[in-house]
């Protein structure tokens, strides 16, 4: 993956500084006054940080991951996502460790009443905006599964045993092709998008990002490992019915099996996944560690409120005709996805 493009002061310092030797950085500039979830220069250097700790960048040495200065950038980066993370989303009542799936269920449910991304997809979206709605996606699902991943060293026993379970799903296996990674890009084949590793970061705006940097935060830092298990939980839990929708839509839109097979194959997978994730991850995580309950719910609540304003941001800029992306697809593209598998809008 190459740098990004940079989109302020931060992450222009940041790009700069990266393409040398690993060495101590200066304080970065002034923060733009944008709030957390939405500052793009925030969100893309939280980004850049992370992904050191994942593929990294073509031309960025891999000494950068641990390098004091750049951690300490970082540290201030996630401090301000946190900030706005807790006054975006109340932490929901805690409840007694053995009425956490419960509790979980009730959460998802009070969540459903938000925008209907996925019916969208399924009935009145073009092949546009599938393509755009499958590239917001492709930041976090080109590495399905890694940042939870984080968390299996620091759990034990029953909930240990669950995320593995879920996590070996995730990865086909041992099956290379069927990596649920693999799948999707299948997909973006069918659709005539570049499949590459983060092809499009440069295209999607904070609110993209800002679901991917909120699960590296919950999964770099063990003291965030309840979070993480709840935010799991709820990606679980909300899955089956919009993949179900996803592959209708793309269905409709002259998507063949293989372009399909990523939404049909959480369509059965996440039903299964959501009670291990429920019952045995978060359950069993709670009655182990009961100090740990509030933030398996919490994790949970964020996950689904970032989800929520994604929705809206990205059906918003649909109805007032604009694109949801920083840049539009080029329409050449999207003219030879139509001849390429993915059929006629």
């Amino acid at each position: 993956m190459q740098l990004p493009e940079p989109r302020g002061p931060v992450t222009a310092r940041l790009v700069e500084e990266l393409v040398r030797p690993p060495h101590p950085l200066d304080a970065p500039p002034p923060w733009s006054g944008e709030p957390a979830i939405d500052d793009e220069d925030l969100q893309l250097a939280l980004f850049v940080c992370y992904e050191l700790h994942y593929q990294g960048f073509d031309g960025v040495d891999d000494g950068w991951e641990w390098e004091p200065s750049l951690l300490a950038l970082r540290a201030r980066l996630e401090e301000r996502l946190e900030r706005a993370l807790a006054r975006m989303v109340p932490r929901p009542p805690v409840p007694a460790p053995r009425d956490v799936p419960r509790a979980l269920a009730a959460l998802v449910e009070e969540y459903d009443d938000g925008p209907s991304l996925s019916a969208f997809l399924r009935s009145r979206a073009d092949l546009g905006r599938f393509r755009e709605f499958v590239v917001h996606r492709s930041i976090y699902q080109l590495k399905e599964a890694d940042p939870h991943t984080w968390a299996i060293p620091r759990l034990l026993g029953r909930p240990k045993a669950a995320l593995v379970e879920i996590q070996a799903d995730e990865y086909g296996g041992g099956r290379p092709g069927r990596m649920h990674a693999e799948l999707f890009r299948a997909t973006m084949r069918g659709l005539g998008l570049d499949d590459s590793y983060g092809a499009h970061l440069d295209r999607v705006p904070a609110v993209t990002l800002a679901i991917s940097t909120t699960m590296s935060l919950f999964g770099l830092h063990r003291r965030r490992r309840g979070a993480l298990a709840g935010h799991l939980a709820a990606f679980e839990m909300t899955s089956s019915r919009p993949n179900l929708r996803y592959s209708q839509g793309l269905r409709r839109l002259g998507g063949d099996a293989a372009a399909r097979r990523y939404y049909d194959e959480h369509v059965q997978a996440d039903a299964v996944h959501e009670q291990i994730a429920a019952h045995d991850l978060c359950g069993g995580l709670a009655a182990g560690q009961p100090h740990l309950t509030g933030d398996i719910l919490y994790g949970a609540a964020c996950a689904l409120a970032l989800d929520r304003l994604f929705a809206r941001h990205v059906l918003d800029r649909w109805r007032q005709g604009l694109s949801s992306l920083r840049s539009p697809l080029p329409d050449a593209v999207a003219a030879a996805a139509s001849g390429a598998g993915a059929g006629r809008g």
